[in-house]
């Protein structure tokens, strides 16, 4: 949110604004620490909204107790001083410290920047004072005004403040928002952990029944994809018609009805190939359950280097002191009279040190450590997995010939042989994402630039940066596999694995597209029985023992359950997806290394050897 602080490293920029000093306001142990609110000397000129944020906006920024709550200019007070010293007491508040002198002529206090030449009503957001703007009769205004006049006499209208606060409303109301939302999140964050946990649950029961009763459940799973499919259907084609007693939508009906029969057909096909497909897979996962587990080691790691990046990234060391500068001491009488009316404002933290100027490379570089270290995280899971199944696989007598903890003893040699091959896969695919995010930022510059040549250069290079992100992605996934069955280096491995798939592309589609189909119903299945479940209890529909919360927004609870127990079935079905693919290059050597003869038999079970149009093995 506050990109000055990831840049220039000082954490406090994300709690506390700072005045045209750098000093923090509302900080404990400076003289600001009684006024924790940012103040504009001319909120004119802070026109983007994105300046306030980063806090850049070319005006006097001073720290203050409290915003002003009424209107006023410089002048005006000048006039009201005669009568009363309450006047410049109210206004000098919002002076620079120190300034006292109420009768100093208004051009001389502008030019210098002492005070503001008028002040608004407005209220604190974001540790920062901005106009408060109140609607009435349909007409914007500030305290009930809609044109005022500043110390020059110039009339200026509250649409000139909404100009210039453009955004500034919307930020308003997305803090709203969002504080109705961290509300419920904290008064739900019990029943979501519920939901989380049963959405863990389902997931591991599921991939328990695989191994018994796989064709019965992949039948149930379609049917109850096909009735979640339908009642959300049924809620999307009719929400318009909720507010009536009938909803009258036949053509649409019509079409829905002919949808979810292509659907239904399209899932028989491929659910006849599923029901063959999982059995030679479950036993495998059957045989080594502890692999169900690990993916709760690849988080644990994922959250300690995500949290390990972030800290560096925002808390880099200390800056070098700011030094003060005396314009009437160090200037000389020419440097001043050419000069007149400058000043020093602040601008940032930092310096002209070599830190300071490589700042910006060491950000980056920073953020492929962390894409590195998350894809190294991920391929050290892929390989152990697949040194345990390939394992399984080449057991000539199952389970007695499958090693004792295949799953410890396949970590043990990956981090101990591999640990090469995989930084080095890592290393690439991290590189492909930390161009893609380059080119996402190059794009996300050039959003305002008229250049469409330049626009539409760079579209391309993240297409095409897409499509080789994706392939590497396939490739190393791949060569992990062939790490962990042969030990040799990554480059070798890749190689191999890239002509064997070669070799085998159409039995690399049809698995492909078999196997994405029944994980996709499996986590769907899932993550919808769970969500609507959560959202029976949030709206009240179904009756439990304990009384569930009010809510400001009930979809909040019901999202994240949602989005949670997707990732939390991604996750267990991310070790079915690895047995899939390991079996499956095993399976391709099989065929290469044995012709199924008594004296080189078939590793492979005769269920699956025949599941892929091979004649029955010989064992």
């Amino acid at each position: 949110m506050f990109p000055s602080a990831w840049l220039h490293g000082d954490p406090r920029k994300v709690l506390h604004a700072t005045d045209s000093y750098g000093q923090f306001c509302g900080q404990d142990g400076t003289p600001n620490a009684k006024k924790p609110i940012l103040f504009y000397f001319n909120i004119l000129k802070c026109a983007n909204p994105s300046v306030l944020i980063n806090l850049q906006c070319p005006t006097t920024q001073m720290c203050v107790s409290k915003c002003p709550d009424r209107f006023a200019t410089y002048t005006d007070m000048q006039l009201q001083n005669a009568l009363g010293s309450s006047y410049w007491n109210y206004y000098r508040q919002f002076c620079k410290p120190g300034f006292n002198n109420p009768n100093k002529p208004v051009s001389q206090v502008l030019r210098d920047e002492d005070c503001p030449s008028m002040i608004i009503p407005s209220r604190p957001f974001l540790q920062r004072c901005l106009p408060d703007f109140i609607p009435l009769n349909g007409t914007l205004t500030v305290a009930n005004h809609t044109r005022f006049r500043d110390a020059l006499d110039a009339p200026r209208s509250v649409a000139e403040l909404r100009q210039a606060a453009n955004g500034i409303t919307g930020l308003v109301d997305a803090k709203e928002w969002g504080m109705k939302i961290v509300e419920d999140y904290a008064k739900s964050w019990q029943w979501i952990l519920i939901g989380l946990l049963i959405a863990a649950a389902v997931s591991l029961t599921f991939i328990l029944l695989l191994r018994f009763t796989a064709g019965l459940l992949l039948w149930v799973t379609i049917l109850a994809v096909m009735l979640l499919v339908a009642y959300g259907t049924h809620w999307y084609y009719c929400y318009p018609c909720l507010f009536y007693t009938q909803c009258d939508t036949p053509f649409i009906y019509g079409n829905y009805s002919l949808y979810n029969a292509c659907i239904l057909l399209k899932v028989i096909n491929e659910g006849i190939c599923l029901s063959f497909h999982c059995s030679p897979l479950h036993r495998a996962t059957g045989h080594i359950m502890s692999s169900l587990f690990y993916p709760l080691i690849t988080f644990l790691l994922l959250a300690l280097f995500i949290s390990y990046w972030a800290v560096t990234a925002v808390a880099n060391p200390p800056p070098a002191p700011m030094q003060t500068f005396n314009r009437k001491s160090n200037w000389s009488a020419a440097a001043r009279a050419s000069c007149e009316g400058s000043r020093c404002t602040f601008a940032l933290y930092g310096g002209e040190t070599p830190y300071h100027r490589y700042l910006f490379l060491l950000q980056l570089f920073n953020l492929l450590a962390c894409l590195w270290l998350l894809n190294f995280s991920l391929a050290l899971e892929q390989c152990t997995l697949a040194g345990a199944f390939a394992s399984y696989y080449w057991a000539r007598r199952r389970p007695r010939d499958v090693p004792p903890c295949p799953l410890f003893s396949s970590f043990s040699r990956a981090v101990r042989y591999h640990t090469g091959s995989l930084a080095f896969g890592s290393l690439i695919l991290s590189v492909v994402q930390l161009a893609r995010i380059l080119l996402e930022y190059l794009d996300e510059k050039l959003r305002g630039a008229n250049n469409v040549v330049a626009r539409f250069i760079v579209c391309c290079l993240k297409c095409c940066f897409w499509c080789l992100e994706r392939f590497i992605r396939y490739m190393n996934r791949n060569a992990y596999i062939m790490v962990a069955i042969y030990g040799t280096n990554f480059c070798t491995s890749a190689r191999e694995a890239f002509f064997l798939l070669m070799r085998n592309v159409v039995r690399v589609a049809v698995l492909d597209r078999v196997t994405d189909f029944l994980l996709f119903l499996g986590k769907l299945l899932i993550a919808g029985g769970v969500g609507v479940l959560a959202f029976f209890v949030f709206d009240r529909k179904l009756t439990i023992f304990v009384e569930v919360p009010d809510l400001n927004f009930y979809w909040v609870p019901i999202v994240t359950v949602f989005l949670g127990s997707y990732l939390i079935a991604h996750g267990f079905f991310s070790v079915y997806a690895m047995c899939v693919d390991t079996l499956f290059l095993c399976f391709c050597e099989d065929l290469e290394r044995n012709d199924g003869s008594a004296e080189r038999p078939f590793f492979m079970s005769p269920g699956l050897h025949q599941l892929l149009g091979k004649s029955s093995p010989s064992r």
